[in-house]
């Protein structure tokens, strides 16, 4: 969790206010827009569901709130993401049930798998702004693990886009992609 959250925070911190309107590769955000949603649900809904609070309690922000309008909103995730990877580190935050949205609780481990794979968006926000997300092969197995196992449903909730076809002979992390509706050939278009 630690190293997921490390990725996204590189990348992120490499991201200014000229870049927010960029295309990245699932377009129906836009970079700044995928930008609050990497940091509602990675910096606050992630750290409530690992401390296995009720998501939306009371102090708690509200989907849609504009992250990237706050000063220093870039260093405030940073902190942000640390300390929902160090309550995900944790065992007891992988045992029992826990809830990320208003939808029900689920098992924790189910949770803690899709907190890890929102991180993954890093990889989003890298090729949209011309960076590279640095994923090691432990991170990339275990991002392709829990990709492997969850991709089926996540289709049909919508979560993931149809299958991108990837070699059996690419990189771990490019075939995890693949599996997520990611094409890891993408290329943000030229200027």
């Amino acid at each position: 969790m630690a190293r997921a959250a490390e990725s996204a925070v590189d990348i992120v911190r490499g991201i200014g206010p000229d870049a927010f309107d960029e295309c990245r590769p699932c377009p129906e955000l836009k970079v700044g827009a995928l930008l609050n949603h990497l940091i509602f649900l990675t910096g606050v809904r992630g750290h409530a569901a690992g401390l296995k609070q009720p998501p939306q309690a009371q102090n708690e922000v509200a989907e849609g709130h504009a992250f990237i309008a706050e000063p220093d909103w870039a260093e405030a995730y940073a902190a942000r993401s640390a300390a929902t990877a160090a309550v995900w580190s944790a065992p007891e935050a992988w045992v029992g049930e826990t809830a990320l949205t208003g939808s029900g609780r689920m098992p924790a481990h189910f949770i803690g798998g899709i907190v890890l794979g929102e991180w993954l968006h890093g990889w989003d926000l890298a090729v949209a702004t011309g960076q590279k997300l640095n994923v090691d092969d432990e991170l990339a197995a275990v991002l392709y693990e829990d990709i492997a196992g969850k991709a089926e449903m996540a289709r049909q909730y919508g979560v993931f886009g149809p299958e991108v076809s990837v070699s059996p002979t690419a990189p771990l992390f490019d075939r995890a992609l693949g599996m997520a509706g990611r094409d890891p050939s993408w290329k943000r278009p030229a200027a």
